[in-house]
């Protein structure tokens, strides 16, 4: 059974989804990729849901850097992997798509990684908003460009100057 509820946050409703197993899905509001939903599926509150939140309300306030929470995420094993690397790239930073793809072990995959990245199921958690262009420029993001811009200004990672749609200076 996988228990979800969306809940509020500076950057639009987010629907957050668990089961025993750990936390699936966290969801934008107008998702690219939105998950495939069944009669598994039911509305609800668990205790790691409420821990979600938490961690997400200390993130959003600046207080958080690194989430604890058992994760689950479906998806194929290149995927799995990708996401899990995403996982260490540090609060304030950003690396490349060509990073990301060296980190992975498949430097010559930046595509494919790029398409991984864009299908993370636990967006924030797993912080794919922190993978950029290799000239600096904002690309792709599931919760959508202005989302992602507010992301990495929150974290520092980019100047309060910084333009939405050209590579910093």
């Amino acid at each position: 059974m996988i228990v979800h509820t969306t809940i509020a946050s500076p950057v639009g409703p987010l629907l957050l989804a668990t089961s025993d197993d750990g936390m699936h899905l966290i969801e934008f509001h107008s998702p690219r990729h939105p998950m495939r939903r069944d009669a598994h599926w039911q509305e609800g509150d668990n205790a790691l849901l409420r821990l979600a939140r938490h961690q997400l309300d200390e993130y959003f306030a600046g207080k958080r850097h690194q989430f604890e929470l058992p994760l689950a995420p479906q998806g194929t094993p290149f995927q799995c992997e990708v996401w899990h690397t995403l996982a260490a790239i540090p609060y304030g930073e950003t690396i490349s798509y060509a990073q990301l793809a060296q980190r992975v072990g498949k430097p010559s995959a930046v595509r494919a990684v790029g398409a991984a990245n864009g299908r993370n199921p636990l967006p924030l958690v797993l912080p794919c908003h922190r993978v950029i262009g290799s000239d600096g420029s904002l690309t792709g993001f599931g919760g959508g460009l202005p989302t992602k811009h507010f992301l990495l200004r929150m974290e520092g990672a980019l100047a309060e100057s910084a333009d939405l749609f050209t590579a910093p200076a």
